[in-house]
């Protein structure tokens, strides 16, 4: 009978257990990173009873807790993949949605700019149709300021996001490292919630930044990067940390902090959210942002050039019609020598808008700042022989120390700056600056066209001159010469700050008289010249109109939004199947734990029941014997 009653208690307690661990599952259904637990039976050994062997009940072996480990690795890769696209996909969607949409982007002020121009052009002497063309000048160069104001504020965001982000895993990182410790103390013994605990935080921290793990045999899991710089070593957790740029202190960069100082990662070593953010900056909104300075430098710079060459109302040569900064150059923090480097636009064909750094190993080299690839530098370095690179002129001044560098930003302050230059609707400069006139003996088809001021100190004094051709291919100014000339060159008198173009073929002894255009003149020439600007030719290499340019602006990152959005999508997808993978392990199914609680409660019924008959037995043979 005692075997009877120790057998029947064993499964009373075994059952107790099961519905327990039945009801912690069913209490923790909705409990996010739980997995489901089981318990597990195991018979004891019998004893040996005459020809056979008798029961002796059953035990719990174990508390099973119902998890894969390939799994669980899939969904930590899952999560870093996951959490770097939605950072990604959200904020370059904003600033998508900047540039394209009618309400923030260029393309209507760009439109009323030009079609203003037009209208001055249709009528030179019109004082509303120049007020009107000051006041889409002004509408657009704000419009470039506050869409770089946007995007400065982006940056802004996507810094201190970086800090918060920082801050959540280094949190995460120390839970982590606590929670290895205990695991590690419990060993066989541990509860299956601590690891329920550590996988979910786990998990967390790849979101954050990416991580990949190794168990190790103490049951303590290390964590790493993508780049395998540790996160968390057994019940030690590293500490992350930001530190700026040496090339730009308003950039923050991840860094792990280390016995001799911070190290700072690079961004293929860091992935989830933290990656994302950086991804986003680096390649959606850097270029974004040096491609919009690059597009107001280039419109600002070929139309002040267009404005100089025309005379305005009052006769005056025209003047720069929008003021931008030039390219900005910083100097390394850790700079030993006392050299400083003045830049100017250069060449609008060939500027480029990355950032660049240059650097004094005995020569100056240059290289961009984003891949370390090496960009051609020609040039001395001096005022007479500047230091020609993207674009951009550089004159170099002091001494450099070998070590020392500096970061070229070509477009960096440029939309922010832009500005108009002239309020009085009268300095317009509509008017060509010279009236040419063949005279009328000519013999040859040449038609003068062109004409522009080249020094408008020099041509405030021009009074008038006289071109004529000894052939065609010789003329004289004023009797001075005799000048080649080639078809389809310029010909003109630096001196004097002025210059035109020639159309067809001169013949010996043609002559042209210029004269200056006087004040209040109805001439539309110049006018006619800037409204056709956004169609010229202008960037990479002039084959490039600055409409053209805008649109390629619009769609490089309208592209790199959708590209960011598709792969999200899919990302979001494997993400799914992941978690119904792990759902199909370890998620608690209602449906099955009823069925389990329903099996556990009878079999404890009958435990129960196997009790009281051992009782009733023993009670039974006490009341014979005591007959």
């Amino acid at each position: 009978m005692s075997g009877i009653l120790s057998t029947g208690t064993s499964a009373l307690l075994a059952f107790q257990r099961a519905l327990g661990t039945v009801g912690h599952n069913v209490a923790n259904a909705a409990t996010p990173g739980y997995s489901r637990q089981r318990v597990e039976f195991a018979a004891r050994p019998g004893h040996a009873n005459g020809p056979g062997y008798i029961g002796q009940g059953v035990d719990v072996a174990k508390l099973q807790r119902l998890a894969d480990g390939l799994v669980f690795a899939r969904q930590v890769d899952s999560s870093g993949e996951l959490g770097r696209l939605s950072q990604l996909s959200s904020i370059a969607g904003r600033i998508d949605k900047l540039v394209s949409d009618s309400a923030t982007g260029l393309s209507a002020p760009w439109s009323a700019f030009f079609n203003a121009t037009k209208g001055v052009s249709t009528d030179a002497t019109s004082q509303v149709a120049r007020s009107q063309m000051l006041a889409a000048g002004e509408q657009l160069a704000g419009r470039w300021r506050a869409l770089d104001g946007q995007m400065s504020a982006l940056e802004g965001e996507s810094n201190q996001r970086i800090k918060d982000k920082v801050g959540d895993a280094n949190r995460l990182a120390s839970e982590i490292a606590a929670l290895n410790q205990d695991i590690a103390s419990a060993g066989s013994n541990v509860a299956p919630d601590l690891l329920d605990a550590r996988a979910m935080r786990i998990d967390q921290l790849a979101s954050l930044v990416g991580a990949e793990t190794v168990t190790q045999d103490d049951g303590s899991i290390n964590v790493f990067t993508p780049g395998g710089q540790p996160l968390v070593l057994a019940d030690r957790a590293m500490t992350l940390t930001t530190v700026a740029d040496p090339n730009r202190p308003d950039k923050l960069q991840v860094a792990v902090q280390g016995s001799g100082g911070a190290v700072r990662l690079p961004q293929s070593a860091v992935s989830g959210e933290l990656g994302g953010l950086l991804e986003f900056r680096d390649r959606v909104l850097d270029p974004a942002r040096a491609e919009l300075g690059r597009m107001a430098t280039a419109f600002a710079e070929s139309f002040n050039a267009a404005h100089r060459a025309g005379v305005d109302y009052n006769g005056a040569a025209g003047k720069d019609f929008f003021t931008i900064a030039p390219p900005r150059v910083d100097a390394n923090n850790g700079n030993t020598g006392s050299a400083t480097i003045n830049a100017s636009i250069g060449d609008l064909a060939t500027l480029k808008g990355n950032d660049l750094v240059l650097r004094f190993d005995g020569t100056w080299k240059a290289t961009r700042a984003d891949t370390g690839e090496a960009v051609p530098m020609t040039g001395a370095g001096t005022a007479a022989d500047p230091f020609k690179v993207a674009g951009v002129s550089l004159v170099v001044g002091g001494t450099p120390a070998v070590g020392d560098s500096f970061s070229l930003r070509p477009t960096a302050d440029a939309a922010a700056s832009l500005r108009v230059a002239i309020t009085d609707p009268a300095e317009i400069a509509a008017a060509s600056p010279l009236q040419v006139k063949g005279d009328t003996s000519n013999l040859g088809d040449a038609r003068a066209s062109g004409a522009k001021v080249t020094d408008p100190a020099a041509f405030a004094s021009f009074g008038g001159a006289t071109v004529e051709f000894i052939d065609a291919t010789q003329y004289t100014i004023n009797g001075a010469g005799p000048y080649p000339y080639t078809a389809g060159q310029p010909i003109g008198d630096p001196a004097a700050g002025w210059s035109m173009n020639l159309t067809g073929t001169p013949a010996a002894g043609d002559s042209f008289s210029l004269a200056r255009t006087p004040p209040r003149s109805s001439d539309n020439g110049n006018a006619m010249a800037l409204a056709a600007l956004d169609q010229n030719g202008v960037l990479d290499g002039g084959t490039q109109s600055l409409t053209a340019g805008l649109s390629q602006l619009t769609a490089r990152v309208g592209s790199d939004s959708r590209h960011a959005k598709l792969t999200l999508d899919a990302q979001v997808a494997i993400n799914d199947q992941v978690i119904a993978e792990r759902e199909s392990l370890s998620g608690v199914n209602l449906d099955e734990e009823a069925a389990d609680m329903m099996r556990f409660q009878q079999a404890y019924q009958a435990a129960a029941q196997v009790i009281t008959t051992a009782d009733n037995m023993f009670q039974t043979l006490l009341s014979a014997v005591g007959r």
